[in-house]
């Protein structure tokens, strides 16, 4: 029986499970089937003069294994002739963190889960199986009214390729350690609501990495959310130093989002430019740039020739609660003289209550054959999900 104090539990279980079967076809690769299972289960503590704790681990099954991990001959399963689907099996632990709160501030101390603004720069690749967590000193602090301030420190990043890819260089031939990787990253993000109808915010990434040099980065970012024409509408900046692979040069990003809601119908556009070279090693990739993820791999390491992504998104309910977004791409390099192709996507959501969801993903990607990365054109790659997720 959990200990108890006052008729409260003085241990929580937490629960999350997500059962996934997703397709995937790219040019050029046999096409993959992967029938997935995860969990992650752990205990919190209750508060104790602000005190608190949580453990968790995280367990991946794989049900189907006709398919490529992405993570190297020493994860599971690895098949260099098919489609990457990035599941692979693992266990490990995915938190463990002492957290405070009070004084207006939360500190939390060792591995957790970062996630900033929209994730567009530092994030938990939540699509994933396996999540990304920091082992981390992070902080956030609300003393003065309507001002967010965040700080975090990362001393390691544990990626999603699970707890089988931990490969030294010098044992694997062609793969480093792709799991855990060493870092000295200082995280600075605030955002400020004290205008009415109006959210600011701005951020300081400085990064650097053990073991992968390519990702080091300085990026400062401005961002502004507001109402304008009867719009929610979106602008985000930002300047990166030591952009490229080569880690030596310098980049812009701009994002611009536009909102309209109809009753309970939402229209979405989107125009989000990455000058050649701009990276964001940490963030969750997947919701930027479509669902076939045909643009991740640049993205993080910051070796693409530029990206400008346009895109027009369209949200309904049908029936029996289920919600049904259509997203359409449009591809082109920064200078918008070179078009990469276009992508559909399309998303089935029913949330059957608090704890149990489903989902089911299309996305396809068609290439007009060019490089966005070194000489080779990008693949037209398909993909499909199916999911039921129960959260506790």
């Amino acid at each position: 029986m959990p200990l108890a104090v006052a008729n409260e539990s003085w241990l929580t279980p937490t629960l999350d499970l997500r059962a996934r079967y997703e397709y995937g076809a790219v040019d050029g690769k046999d096409p993959s089937d992967a029938l997935t299972v995860r969990e992650r289960v752990g205990l919190k503590t209750h508060a104790w003069n602000g005190w608190s704790g949580l453990v968790e681990g995280e367990f991946s099954e794989v049900l189907g294994a006709d398919y490529n991990a992405g993570a190297g001959p020493l994860a599971y399963p690895y098949d260099r002739a098919n489609t990457v689907i990035g599941d692979p099996r693992n266990a490990e632990l995915n938190q463990a963190l002492v957290q405070y709160d009070g004084l207006d501030t939360v500190a939390k101390v060792g591995r957790q889960r970062i996630i900033y603004d929209n994730s567009a720069f530092i994030g938990n690749v939540g699509w994933r199986q396996n999540e990304q967590t920091f082992d981390a000193i992070s902080l956030s602090n609300r003393s003065i009214d309507g001002l967010t301030l965040k700080y975090a420190y990362l001393n390691q990043v544990n990626r999603i390729y699970g707890s089988e890819a931990d490969s030294p260089l010098t044992t694997v031939p062609l793969f480093d350690n792709v799991q855990d990787i060493a870092a000295n990253v200082n995280l600075v993000n605030a955002t400020y609501t004290g205008i009415h109808g109006v959210t600011l915010g701005a951020y300081a990434y400085l990064m650097e990495f053990q073991h992968k040099r390519n990702w080091d980065n300085n990026t400062f970012g401005v961002s502004a959310l507001g109402e304008m024409l009867g719009m929610s509408v979106y602008g985000e900046v930002a300047w990166q130093d030591r952009a490229g692979f080569a880690a030596d040069g310098e980049a812009l990003y701009a994002h611009l989002v536009a909102t309209k809601t109809f009753g309970d119908q939402t229209l979405l556009l989107s125009v989000e430019q990455l000058g050649a070279g701009f990276k964001t090693p940490l963030a969750t990739v997947h919701p930027f740039n479509g669902f076939a993820d045909a643009f991740t791999s640049g993205r993080i390491e910051g070796n693409h020739h530029g990206l400008t992504d346009v895109s027009v998104s369209y949200t309904l309910p049908i029936f029996y609660g289920l919600k049904w977004t259509h997203v359409l791409h449009a591809f082109g390099d920064d200078q918008i003289s070179t078009g990469y192709g276009w992508e559909y996507d399309s998303v089935l959501i029913k949330k059957f209550d608090e704890h149990f969801s489903a989902l089911a993903k299309v996305a396809q990607f068609e290439s007009n054959g060019e490089a966005f990365v070194g000489g080779t054109g990008l693949p037209t790659t398909t993909r499909f999900s199916l999911e039921l997720d129960y959260t506790y």
